[in-house]
Parts: structure tokens; sequence; C-alpha cells
């Protein structure tokens, strides 16, 4: 061996280790950067404006202690009351008390402002100018839909583009029948459960939840609930796993451990994917037969997929699949939910639920709802935006900064997230009056514009470009089903009635909702 030989053969090694030792501490130097340098960078240009919260305490920020508030909140029932928000968004409603309306939270290390000024939620809604994202995902929740509501960019330009004519009025209109046809079902159910005394104690929540199914299968896929019930329920435990893992961080690769809880995650998607798999084959071979791929939300998608002009926007088939699982999931959940706390405030405030009854009967008579006379209800729209304002489905929405945005008096660095909390603005006072806990639906009267003291206080369904596409659609089916039963019972709270809001996702009945029917005899 030369000597050359053996003087490369000992740099080798020591090669080797440096280059080790580069790495290190290149890998080192990002996750102080990340998990430290970053955070309290942002920090303290947030608190340099009066913008305070929490210090931000390494990789959990304040998840761990919103967790224990959430246990807390959600241990026991509170009293009949409106004034929900301490047990629905604990953590949020007691930084508020400590630093002020417009505070800071800590989601691990991403910090969160609260915003709570209209105009500025309306900036940000709007958002113009390309400043604001959809809030980064974790991978774990994208597992219950990667749909046009999680999308960003071009890719949402084109497939909301796509989707919308699904939505148009006379389309709507034409799915009038279907919403009928599953109102009616569920009124001959309740009929069939009162037919001996007159009346019975039910849970509505399942209730509900069965027909807005019923209603979201037949018009978005031409199929009926039973086809579409694993689906719902394969859905709902997901949306109770995909939150659990929201409200932890998460650390790059631990999708891919064979846990437990990550084990279920992904055999429910394969589940749910495999499901709507053969939907959408049966559909395909039956034109293949000569059929039609249908007008529903499914047939559209399925057009868009098989069209051959380059000049139109494709999707594939995957993408066809994650629209139906937000279809799915986003058109049951959120209209159920509105339809039981109707029923339940209804329930509360019986001298409400006798004036809107007058009004159905005044318009339909004994005749079943249909799309015109739904568009001359005034006291069932304004109680329907009342149990909005006070029970919104979706109590939260989020924006992340890809830019600095000047937001009214504030600088919003990029990098942090902004929190519209409409379950908060909803509650105020100072926009809502002293009755803002009140349930009180004249004060939309004279419409959403002038129902609050300021504008854009009112916002259940977002707002700007990504307001929610189905909200015409939810409001019809919720107005029909709603006519429909004032039409045939009447209804009050059973004594075993627990009040008891709290979120998966929307925001639900913890442990049901007991009322009691009572069959009306003309």
């Amino acid at each position: 061996m030369t000597r050359e030989e053996r003087t490369m053969g000992e740099f080798l090694p020591l090669l080797l280790i440096a280059s080790v030792l580069t790495i290190l501490l290149s890998c080192g130097l990002k996750a102080f950067y990340s998990l430290w340098w970053k955070p309290k960078a942002l920090e303290k240009k947030l608190k340099k404006q009066g913008i305070k919260g929490n210090p931000y305490r390494l990789l959990y920020g304040d998840m761990k202690d919103e967790i224990r508030a959430i246990k807390e909140a959600w241990s026991k029932p509170i009293t009949l009351t409106h004034q929900i928000v301490p047990r629905v968004a604990p953590f949020a409603y007691h930084t508020v008390q400590k630093y002020g309306k417009t505070s800071l939270m800590w989601v691990g290390t991403t910090p969160r402002v609260i915003l709570w000024d209209p105009e500025m939620i309306r900036e940000v809604l709007l958002d113009k100018l390309g400043r604001f994202q959809k809030q980064r995902l974790n991978p774990l929740v994208l597992l219950l839909t990667r749909g046009v509501s999680t999308l960003k960019g071009e890719e949402w330009t084109k497939r909301r583009r796509v989707i919308t004519p699904a939505f148009h009025l006379e389309k709507l209109k034409g799915m009038v029948p279907a919403f009928l046809t599953s109102c009616v079902d569920l009124i001959k159910r309740w009929q069939n459960l009162t037919s001996t005394g007159g009346s019975c104690e039910l849970d509505i929540w399942p209730e509900f939840q069965n027909l807005t199914g019923d209603v979201i299968s037949r018009t978005a896929f031409g199929s009926s609930y039973e086809e579409g019930k694993k689906i719902f329920e394969l859905q709902k435990e997901q949306a109770v796993l995909v939150m659990e893992a929201a409200r932890a961080p998460y650390m790059p690769g631990f999708r891919f451990l064979p846990t437990a809880k990550n084990r279920r995650r992904m055999n429910i998607d394969r589940e749910i994917k495999t499901m709507l798999k053969n939907m959408i084959d049966k559909k395909l071979n039956s034109m293949k037969m000569g059929g039609s791929l249908g007008t529903d939300l499914l047939g559209l998608l399925l057009q868009l997929s098989n069209d051959n002009d380059q000049k139109n926007y494709r999707i594939t088939i995957d993408e066809v699949i994650e629209e139906c699982k937000l279809f799915y999931f986003a058109g049951q959940e959120t209209t159920s939910a509105w339809l039981t706390w109707t029923m339940i405030l209804l329930s509360i405030h019986p001298d409400w639920q006798q004036r809107a009854r007058e009004e159905v009967m005044k318009i339909c008579g004994k005749n079943t709802p249909d799309f015109e006379s739904v568009g001359h209800f005034k006291i069932v729209t304004m109680i329907l935006y009342e149990v909005l304002r006070l029970y919104p489905p979706l109590t939260s929405l989020f924006r992340h900064a890809i830019k600095k945005t000047k937001l009214g008096e504030f600088t919003i660095p990029a990098g942090t997230d902004v929190w519209l909390p409409a379950i908060l603005i909803h509650h105020d006072r100072e926009f809502w009056g002293e009755d803002a806990e009140e349930f009180n639906p004249q004060r939309f009267s004279e419409g959403v514009s002038r129902a609050s003291k300021v504008q854009n206080a009112f916002f259940p369904f977002g707002g700007g470009p990504r307001i929610c596409l189905g909200q015409s659609f939810a409001a019809i089916e919720a107005k029909m089903a709603l006519a429909t039963i004032l039409q045939h019972f009447s209804f009050e709270l059973s004594p075993s009635y627990a009040h008891a809001p709290y979120t998966i996702i929307t925001l639900q009945p913890q442990f049901g909702a007991h009322i009691i029917l009572h069959q009306l005899l003309y």
C-alpha cells in the first residue's frame, strides 16, 4: 500500500464523520428554526402590536391546555340556556376573557390570531389579493375528504367552477320532489310511532341524520339512504378520529405508523372508497348499456371525468370519489345539526313554534310544501336564521396568511393562522344587542343585513369566493322538513333532555336531542 493510499484510508473516516456531523448540524438548525426561533419571532411581532396570549411553549403550544379545557367543559351538561360559548369553545372563551377580543392562541408551533372585527373577517373571506389560503391540514384530517373545500389556488378555482352548476336554482328546483319524498317518509315513520297514544318520546338527532342522509343520497347519487347508510356510518366514525388527530401536533411520517387508530383511519378510508367506486362503476355500466349518467351530482362529475375535450377541465375517478366523500359528509351533518337545534329551540320557545305553524298552515294548508311555497315563508326563515346565529353548524373558519397582511390596525405576519370565530361573533352583545344570547327571531324580520348593529357579523356559511356551495340546498331542505313537521306535529322537550352542545366537526347535541312528539289531528 502506497503512502498516498494509507493517507486516503485515514482521511475517509474523518470525511464520513464530518459529513454526518454536517447533516446533523443542518437538521438541528432546521429543527431549532421551526420549533423555536420562528414561533418566537412571530410571537414578538404580534405582541408588539398588542395581540397577546399565552407565551409559546415548545412543540405543543396551547394544545394540551385546550384539550384539558374541552374535557372539563364537556364532562357534564349545562343549564337550559343559549349561553353556550363557554362549553362549545372553552379555551378560546377563556383566552378572550384574559387577553382581549383580538388575542393569540398556539396550535402547536403556529400562532393563531382570533379576529373579532367583522370588517377584518370580511376582508379575509373576500381576500382579493390572495394573501390567505385555507388552513394547512394535518394529513390524517384529509382522510375525511380531499374535496373542493380543501383545495387551494388554481386547482380550487377549476373544481369550484365545475361543481357550481349543480347548485343553480333550476337544479335545486328539480330536486324538490326528492326532498319531499324523504320528508314524507319521515312523517309516516313518526305517525306510526305516535299512532297508539298520539305521543311518543324520540331522539331527533339520529332521525335528522337519517333524513338528510336520504336527501343527499337521492339528490346527489340517485340512490336511497339504505344504500349509502354504511358510508354515512363510516364517515361519522372517521370524523371523530380525525378531530382527535387535529387536536395533537402532527409529526411528519406519523400517519404511516401502524398504531391502532391509524390502522382504523386507513381501513375506513379504503372501505369508503371501495363502496363509492362500486356506485360509480354501476353508473358507468348503466351508461354503457345505453342508459344516461343522470342529472345528479355524481352524474355531473362523471360526465366531466369522461369528457375527452381537452379544453374542458377533467377530473379523475379518484377526485370524483373525494368530492362524493365531501358531499356525503357535509350534506348530511350540517343540515341535520341545523334541524335538530331548530326543533330544540322551538320546543323551548313554544310561542315561536305556534307562530311558525300558523304561517305554514296559512301558506300551504294541508298540502305538502313545494318550491314556490317555501319562498313565501317569512317567520320560518327568521327562525332558521336565528338558530344559525345561536347554534351555527360550523362554529369556526380558519385561514393561513401566506403573505404579510395589513388588517385594520394590525399587521399579520406570513406563517400565521387567523381564526374567524362565528360562535363568538354571533353571541357578541356589541354586535347583536343586550339580548344577544336570547332566542329572538324577530331580529331577522328585515333580513340578514339589518339584523345586527354592524355589517358582516353573521356568516354561518362563510363568505367571499369560498362561501358554502350548498347553502341554498340546505336552506330549501331545512324549510321543507320543518314545514312538513309543523303541519303534523307539535313538540316539547323531554324531561330526559340534557343540554350539551359540542363540536365533532359540526355543532351537535352530545347526549342526543330527546323531545316528545304530539301528533296533530285535524
